[in-house]
């Protein structure tokens, strides 16, 4: 990575950190300290919002529901709003990625949190599950496959110390299922089994490649087998979750024959009206995989999401990792990509107080850009700018949120060819603006390195007002490049159109 000029605001360490987990059942919150590369918890709040339960079926999130997750929201706003940026991770999950209103509702929360909002694929939900469960365990190579049942979404990932092998989200949860298959309340085997074996036939697309990659102890995590696990031991069925506990508890559902009659022993409140759904979707699980014994984690997605968090400010990113990746997956030309970074990453320490683009967060995603504009040439040389930016967004970018994402693939998109403000209506979390500001300058990175040449460029100078940006060389020397010049003032014609400016001399 390019080294940052003094110019740029580059976040300081924080020794306090947070993590904020908005799933289709729970609000999680977590905040810990950092010390000697460890985090020690310092507080914990959850409560119980169902946000999936305000889905409707045109997927859009009601005004009620809104209402009730924002009081949260609100809440945990007054442990947050103080910590400096880049010291709190909030993630969105299943709910988030189906609303279809979703923005309506991230940007009133943004303002009750004082901080963004990052709505995270299912594999990347996976991944970060994986790491905080990981963290619990003591180091050993056998192969784990960790379970996480959520509101709306079950995860499935299987994993080797820290990494991840294989990783998996279905669209089914405790809450959808309850919704579902249990709507009026009443607990019978008919609708137990019609549950079961839609978690079956949910499960069976990825039963084969489970078992193929293998493993040697299973682990739950999150609440609804956290409650699985304490109802089991506290009723007296069994130490453990396994196939035998799992019918005794079965049996005691359908002995109770409704919702409002469960008075299971180590059963919150709270848990009641989406428990028979999650115990549905766990016992299509096990069955299905042929599971026999599950032990639970206490560490899930809020603790992954801090550790994650944590390898950012050791300079641990993982994304720069998955950028490399792809790099090497989809064949780039390495020293080219090198090229066009460091000389899109000196046009931004020129221009980004004047354009105030002075965070670091700007300079990265102009860097992975950079690095990924030819990644569509893996494809075809014709629009591979199109192609390039179709990879991006439908790719599973470890450590990337969907925003993040989007940004990627619209910057490689307009890199080159005419450009068009009809391309930005998704990235509203960053300002048009300033996005297109970086649009600019990968375009002229890429217009200055298109001979391809190893030679360096000439000693260039490089000022931005408003919306105009002057480019200076050395006296005679586009002269001497006439494709150059060709290629720059076919560049002021594209910008004129929407309304920036070049010029060069």
């Amino acid at each position: 990575m390019f080294d940052l000029p003094s110019t740029f605001k580059t976040r300081s360490k924080p020794e306090i950190v947070a993590a904020v987990d908005l799933g289709s059942n729970s609000f999680h919150m977590i905040v810990a300290r950092i010390s000697g590369g460890q985090i020690h918890i310092l507080d914990r709040l959850k409560e119980m919002v169902r946000l999936a339960a305000g889905l409707d079926a045109n997927q859009i999130l009601s005004a009620p529901s809104q209402q009730n997750a924002l009081a949260c929201l609100a809440r945990f706003g007054q442990r947050l709003r103080h910590m400096p940026p880049g010291s709190v991770r909030i993630v969105g999950t299943n709910t988030l990625r189906l609303a279809a209103n979703a923005s309506e509702f991230i940007a009133a929360a943004e303002d009750q949190l004082g901080h963004p909002i990052e709505i995270i694929a299912g594999r990347e939900e996976a991944r970060l599950i994986y790491l905080g469960v990981a963290h619990t365990l003591a180091s050993s190579q056998e192969k784990r496959l960790v379970i996480d049942i959520g509101g709306g979404s079950t995860e499935f990932i299987i994993g080797q110390g820290f990494e991840t092998l294989q990783r998996e989200s279905l669209e089914m949860g405790c809450v959808r299922w309850s919704q579902r298959y249990f709507a009026k309340g009443a607990i019978t085997a008919k609708a137990m089994r019609r549950a079961e074996m839609a978690a079956l036939l949910e499960l069976q697309p990825i039963e084969a490649w489970l078992h193929q990659t293998g493993w040697d102890v299973v682990i739950g995590a999150s609440g609804t087998l956290r409650s699985v696990a304490r109802v089991i031991t506290q009723m007296g069925f069994g130490n453990e979750i396994n196939p035998n506990s799992l019918q005794q508890l079965r049996q005691a559902l359908l002995a109770a024959g409704h919702f409002d009659n469960l008075n299971l022993t180590g059963l919150s409140s709270q848990r009641t009206p989406v428990f028979p759904g999650g115990v549905a979707v766990l016992l299509g699980i096990v069955e299905g995989l042929s599971i026999q014994q599950m032990s639970v984690s206490e560490y899930a997605l809020r603790e992954g999401l801090v550790y994650d968090l944590l390898g950012r400010i050791a300079d641990e990113d993982i994304r720069d990792h998955t950028i490399q990746t792809l790099m090497t997956r989809y064949c780039v030309d390495s020293q080219q990509a090198q090229r066009v970074e460091n000389t899109a990453l000196w046009c931004l320490s020129q221009v980004a107080p004047a354009w105030e683009l002075v965070d670091e967060e700007y300079a990265h995603l102009l860097s992975w850009a950079a690095r990924l504009h030819e990644s569509g040439l893996s494809i075809s040389h014709d629009q591979y700018h199109k192609h390039g930016a179709y990879l991006l967004t439908h790719s599973d970018l470890a450590g990337f949120s969907r925003q993040e994402q989007t940004l990627l693939a619209t910057l490689v998109q307009s890199h080159r060819r005419k450009l068009s403000t009809d391309i930005y209506p998704h990235c509203s979390h960053m300002p048009l603006k300033k996005l297109l500001y970086l649009c600019l300058l990968l375009r002229l990175a890429v217009l200055l390195h298109r001979s391809r040449s190893p030679q360096p460029l000439p000693p260039l100078r490089l000022a931005a007002i408003n919306r105009e940006l002057k480019l200076y060389f050395p006296l005679h020397w586009l002269e001497q490049h006439p494709l150059t010049q060709a290629d720059l003032q076919q560049e002021h014609d594209y910008l004129q159109k929407i309304k920036l400016t070049l010029h060069f001399e």
